[in-house]
């Protein structure tokens, strides 16, 4: 009876071992299988953080357009409300000029304080104006080329000359004119001339006033060129 049982302990363990001599792979598989789960595990950790922070891109991405969206329908439609105030002062100075033309060769009198009303419309017109035409897209352009160039290629100059020069000639412009409005208010400037206007430094103060609006209409116009840019490429790609 022992003798049966030591000749099946020692016919088992035989058998193993003839089955690790013969199968020596087995070991290797199954280590071959913890590593394919492991790197299984770790594609998988990877996948999931570059997919959350494509859509974390995707809606910076979205939020920043939305947000110059916004941006340049406030801006334009400021500059809109305003130009559209302007337009009247154009009315005014028709009319200011025609009394004085009128005063001046009919009944042979003069006006310091017309005259000088004068050119105080034209300058009212000129600087808040200014942003206003530029909206419009009515500035006059001396660049030949930029009539035949594309869209794409209008989009490009557009800002590229609102980063390189129109928005650094106005902060250029608002930093310097501030002392100068500034003590324009302090001693109360006025007409140097007898008869003439008071308050000049209303007049003055629409020197920066003036450039505010055409720097933030420049942005709008860099952000607008951006945004076709932008779209030309999307839709390119598409």
């Amino acid at each position: 009876m022992s003798r049966s049982i030591s000749n099946n302990i020692i016919y088992k363990a035989s058998t193993s071992y003839a089955r690790n001599l013969c199968y020596p792979n087995s070991a290797i598989a199954g280590f071959g299988r913890k590593i394919t789960l492991y790197l299984s595990d770790i594609f998988k950790y990877i996948f999931y953080v570059l997919v959350e922070n494509a859509v974390i891109v995707v809606l910076f991405w979205l939020i920043v357009m939305n947000i110059l969206n916004r941006f340049v329908k406030i801006v334009d439609g400021l500059n809109e409300k305003i130009g559209s105030v302007v337009m009247w002062f154009t009315t005014l100075l028709v009319l200011v000029v025609c009394y004085d033309v009128f005063t001046r060769y009919l009944l042979k009198e003069s006006s310091v304080a017309v005259q000088e009303l004068e050119w105080h419309i034209f300058g009212i017109i000129f600087l808040l104006g200014a942003a206003y035409t530029l909206k419009e897209d009515k500035h006059v352009r001396v660049d030949v080329l930029y009539t035949r160039l594309s869209n794409r290629g209008k989009a490009w100059i557009n800002l590229l000359g609102s980063i390189v020069f129109l928005m650094p000639f106005a902060v250029l412009v608002i930093l310097t004119s501030k002392d100068f409005v500034v003590n324009s208010f302090i001693i109360k400037e006025m007409s140097p001339d007898p008869g003439g206007l008071p308050a000049r430094y209303i007049l003055k103060a629409c020197i920066p006033l003036g450039f505010v609006l055409l720097f933030l209409q420049s942005l709008s116009l860099a952000f607008k060129s951006l945004l076709k840019l932008i779209q030309k490429d999307s839709k390119g790609r598409q």
